[in-house]
């Protein structure tokens, strides 16, 4: 026996992803992986990495795995140093206690993570923005203190202004929390246990834990060797993408960015070539990478209807007369919100609602067909066999739980906005978010990501139907979820062999510090500069079109509102769009195209190039370079992992950059 062989024989971890199963051996059993070392872990990440993640969010956006990686990282780093050895299942736990803590907690798709306090952080900006001036007054204090309210003034979240808001806030997560992992579980139960969905995004993190894993058991192999790769290449780009910039800005007015965050605008040197167009290119590496990870013909259909909607329609549609609102000279962000006005918020509007018809038709056919077929049917009677030692609860039980906590969002809906009919609240929480979590739940587990998971604007729609007259009701949250997801989650835990008792504590002790910790750092971090500001460049330029936008639907529900949303929004663009995106569907399916191409050029319609470009980089790179040198099945099986490492590399020099920044700005508050 050779050298090689027999090292392979002795140490089975060294043997290639397609010889080995992903995961480990199917066969083992299901550990718990909460216990003391999570709750240390949890209150590491609350008091010390937080901070940090907060900052790093605001300047870079997202989340780029500051927090999550790196906890993981540290803490097993000091048990081996302590001769303690880590599973799978206490590195999955601790993952998702750090990445929980970071998370947004709110739906407002702000680009901000940091815990639920983010979200208070973007309604002061809201309030006081020049885009909400007309209606500033009229945005309730249960949601912000008023416009001359010392809170604002100070910067601070130690006011009793914020008293009401915060109540708010807390009541809302708890019943978040409480819906989505209830949902989620029972949307994992029927897309998993029964119809065997793969979710293929869920070994990104299944695939970190267990590289980290053999390095805790001192057997690395080829997992641990694929997330040190990813590693060093987030580390390399993350001093040039994000120390630099966050450094600098501790001693200069403006900081130094080499790379534009997030984007290099072109938009307004091409005016004369390619009217009413945003043209810029992605700076973010982490989108390239992205692009290994998702379906293949998603991200081509995304980067190509994004490409036609740029140099082809855009200018046809300036020249002929229809995008008017546009003038040469608009950069990136104005020239997105003009073509929105004139043209695309309508045209979406129709495309989206092929979308929703699709993914709720299929849904409908696989659940009948699945009905007809006497021979599934009887291989997957009801609910199968539970393995032993997951930790599955009954599913009535957990539906108890969800209801409870729909009926929590109805009655403090009820509470806070007594005028408007709570009826519409308690349709969208218990009927409409049960069946498009469903159909979400199956698209994440098919594609990946929730494609055609809802029908757009239906809230808004309500809202205008209603006859409610006010703005209260744009701020409150309405239960009208989509939790496909979560299931995600448990696939996760399942795939490494963890408990689901564990994420379920973890949730809890995770809730509670997000709360308290998100409120005091949040508290620190604005206190050093406004937000946002020259020093948080990403929230600097994205914030003001997300106000825009929200502007727009908020004023809807005011006298002569209606008038001015469909002076707006315009009926023959969304048949337009309906049309179209429907003939395209019908054409596709006819040549037998694949329907995730499908889904991704819907989804790519009037995308700013700059996010779709990166990604299809990097989809042909994994297609047509590394799978042939690799191998398909090698490279399907080293790229989740070598995402999580990119994560955790960028996460490690943001955090260095990050706590020496905090150190400088808090140092020179100090008055001598």
């Amino acid at each position: 026996m050779s050298v090689p062989e027999e090292r392979l024989k002795n140490n089975p971890s060294e043997t290639e992803p397609h010889q080995t199963s992903l995961f480990g051996d199917p066969q083992e059993s299901y550990q718990s992986g909460f216990n003391m070392k999570t709750v240390w872990a949890c209150l590491f990440v609350g008091f010390v990495m937080l901070p940090g993640s907060i900052y790093l969010s605001l300047v870079t956006g997202g989340q780029t795995g500051a927090a999550d990686w790196v906890t993981v990282i540290l803490f097993l780093e000091i048990a081996k140093r302590s001769l303690i050895k880590m599973s799978r299942q206490e590195i999955m736990i601790l993952y998702w206690a750090a990445a929980g803590l970071a998370a947004a907690g709110n739906a407002l798709n702000i680009g901000v993570g940091g815990g639920p306090f983010a979200s208070l952080i973007w309604e002061q900006y809201y309030k006081q923005s020049p885009e909400a001036s007309g209606i500033a007054a009229m945005i309730p204090t249960w949601l912000v203190p008023g416009l001359g309210s010392e809170a604002l003034a100070e910067r601070s979240f130690f006011h009793t202004d914020w008293t009401i808001p915060i109540l708010v806030l807390t009541a809302t997560t708890v019943l978040f929390t409480v819906n989505s992992y209830s949902m989620g579980y029972i949307l994992f139960r029927i897309t998993s246990d029964v119809e065997r969905l793969p979710f293929p995004l869920a070994r990104i993190g299944a695939g970190g834990a267990t590289a980290l894993a053999e390095t805790s058991q001192k057997s690395e192999g080829w997992r641990w060797r694929a997330f040190s790769i990813g590693s060093v290449i987030g580390v390399s780009w993350g001093l040039l993408y994000v120390m630099i910039p966050i450094l600098s800005s501790t001693f200069l007015v403006t900081p130094i960015t080499i790379l534009p965050i997030p984007f290099i605008d072109f938009t307004t040197s091409l005016k004369e070539v390619l009217p009413a167009t945003m043209i810029g290119i992605g700076t973010d590496l982490g989108a390239l990478i992205v692009g290994f990870v998702l379906p293949f013909w998603v991200v081509i259909g995304t980067f190509i209807s994004s490409t036609i909607s740029a140099v082809a329609i855009n200018p046809m549609l300036y020249h002929g007369g229809v995008l008017t609102t546009w003038e040469p000279g608009m950069s990136m962000i104005p020239t997105t919100i003009s073509n929105s006005i004139d043209f695309w918020l309508s045209f979406t509007i129709g495309a989206s609602l092929v979308i929703g018809c699709v993914g709720f038709g299929s849904t409908i056919q696989a659940i009948v067909k699945g009905h007809r077929d006497k021979t599934a049917a009887r291989q997957s009677a009801g609910i199968p066999s539970l393995p032993a030692g997951r930790g599955d609860m009954p599913l009535w039980v957990v539906g108890v739980i969800w209801f409870l906590s729909t009926t929590g969002f109805v009655v403090m809906l009820a509470i806070l906005i007594p005028d408007f009919p709570w009826w519409i609240a308690a349709i969208f929480g218990y009927l409409w978010s049960p069946v498009f979590s469903y159909i979400g739940a199956r698209m994440t587990g098919i594609t990946g990501s929730p494609y055609g998971s809802s029908f757009p604007f239906v809230k808004e729609a309500s809202f205008l139907l209603s006859g409610y007259k006010g703005i209260d009701i744009w701020f409150a949250t309405i239960p009208i979820f989509e939790h496909g997801g979560v299931a995600s989650t448990f696939k996760q835990l399942e795939l490494t062999k963890t408990t689901f008792g564990s994420v379920i504590k973890l949730s809890a002790l995770t809730m509670v510090l997000m709360l308290v910790c998100s409120f005091v750092f949040y508290s620190l971090v604005w206190k050093l500069n406004p937000i946002p500001s020259a020093a948080y460049p990403f929230v600097q330029k994205m914030w003001p079109f997300n106000a825009a936008m929200r502007t727009i639907w908020v004023k809807s529900t005011l006298p002569d509102g209606a008038t001015f949303l469909f002076d707006i929004i315009k009926p023959e663009y969304i048949l337009a769009g309906f049309g179209s995106v429907g003939g395209l569907f019908v054409l596709l399916s006819a040549l037998g195209a694949s329907p995730l191409f499908f889904y991704g050029f819907v989804g790519g319609l009037a995308a700013p190039m700059w996010n779709t470009m990166p990604t299809f980089l990097g989809a042909m790179l994994g297609r047509y370079y590394f799978k042939k040198r690799f191998g398909e099945e090698q490279w399907m099986s080293y790229v989740p992992i070598v995402a999580a490492g990119y994560g955790a590399g960028m996460g490690l020099i943001g955090m260095i950059s990050i706590a020496i920044a905090l150190i400088s700005k808090a140092i020179s508050q100090i008055v001598y």
